[in-house]
């Protein structure tokens, strides 16, 4: 028997250049690294897996991470590594060499993995085997993955809806806003979304079933728009954005009304988060807030895939993505997010299986 050939491959990354602890991140503040390789074998005795990462998701969370480890949000998240490591975010790969017993060669597999054309993931504890392949991977970077568990999670076992219940979404044409819409429709809610273009409030309306939408840029008075839509107040806050949107939905929040905290877009480009003035209302109305992290909840995923692959397979929620193709395109749609540019959720295709 001939020695077995090492094989070694160019292997393209996605590295955050420096620490950005204020404004907007920009194209320029990552760098695409061409002079990278890696073995796609896992080292002997090893328990990772070597993964060629076919789909990446973009999500808002990873601003966070791009501030240094003395940030307000490293108490959330762990910051990227900068100049030498690539960013980490979740994504949709193949498995082609594993030491692992819960992965095999050939799998799919989506959870964290490297911003790179290939990743060796030393320990894939946070890797979950795709177990339906008859809807489309990129799916797993979506509605069947992290944005849509956090929107089961955050609204269908968090906020215990009923039916007839009002209910306002923001961010909500985005990954995680599109399904909370969809599912509080699937419950008999009254569903109104906010969104930062009249694109995207048709999309919630036509596409998504919202009962109503409105552009929040056209709105010079959010309480205003807020009574206008719920004139008899909102039982549950699906919360994306903070700032004075959180500030403007307190006072129109009803008599024990829930607000699921997922993510409050509007602060993470700032130094300094917003204060919020209206915190009376929660001991006026009993508000009850539930701030979640979706990856405290991950034991729910057999649950929530089970529901969710029979909605989709039965037509009852239509999924929106927005692809961006190659790794090279990664930083503008990241980037993107934060301007509102994409129109449902953001996908990078790196590889096609």
């Amino acid at each position: 028997m001939g020695e077995e050939v090492e094989v070694v491959v160019e292997n393209k990354q996605v590295i955050l250049r420096d620490y950005i602890n204020s404004g907007v991140p920009k194209e320029t503040d990552m760098i695409l690294s061409t002079c990278s390789t890696i073995r796609l074998k896992v080292p002997e005795g090893s328990r990772g897996v070597v993964l060629k990462n076919l789909y990446l998701s973009c999500d808002p969370y990873m601003r966070g991470r791009m501030r240094s480890p003395h940030s307000f949000t490293s108490r959330h998240v762990p910051s990227f590594t900068p100049a030498s490591q690539p960013i980490v975010g979740y994504g949709v790969a193949k498995v082609l060499d594993s030491g692992n017993p819960n992965f095999k060669v050939g799998d799919y597999v989506w959870g964290l993995t490297e911003w790179a054309d290939y990743a060796l993931i030393h320990e894939p504890n946070s890797l979950f085997k795709i177990k339906y392949t008859d809807v489309p991977l990129s799916y797993y970077a979506g509605v069947l993955g992290m944005p849509g568990i956090t929107a089961y999670v955050g609204f269908n076992e968090l906020c215990s809806p009923k039916a007839g219940e009002r209910v306002f979404v923001s961010a909500a044409s985005g990954a995680v806003g599109q399904l909370v819409g969809q599912f509080a429709k699937l419950m008999s809610c009254y569903v109104v979304g906010t969104a930062g273009s009249n694109q995207k409030v048709d999309l919630l309306k036509n596409k998504f079933g919202y009962d109503e939408a409105f552009n929040y840029k056209e709105e010079h008075d959010l309480d205003a728009a807020l009574k206008r839509y719920f004139p008899q107040g909102i039982d549950i806050y699906f919360e994306n954005v903070g700032g004075k949107m959180l500030d403007a939905v307190l006072p129109n929040m009803r008599m024990n009304g829930r607000i699921s905290a997922c993510g409050m877009i509007s602060q993470y480009n700032l130094e300094k988060p917003e204060g919020v003035h209206n915190l009376m209302e929660i001991i006026i109305k009993r508000i009850h807030i539930f701030g979640f992290v979706v990856s405290d909840h991950y034991h729910l995923y057999p649950k929530f895939l089970e529901l969710t692959k029979q909605y989709i397979k039965e037509g009852k929620i239509t999924y929106v993505e927005d692809v961006a193709q190659g790794l090279e395109s990664a930083p503008a749609a990241l980037v993107g997010l934060f301007s509102g540019r994409n129109i449902g959720k953001q996908v990078v295709v790196v590889a096609h299986e």
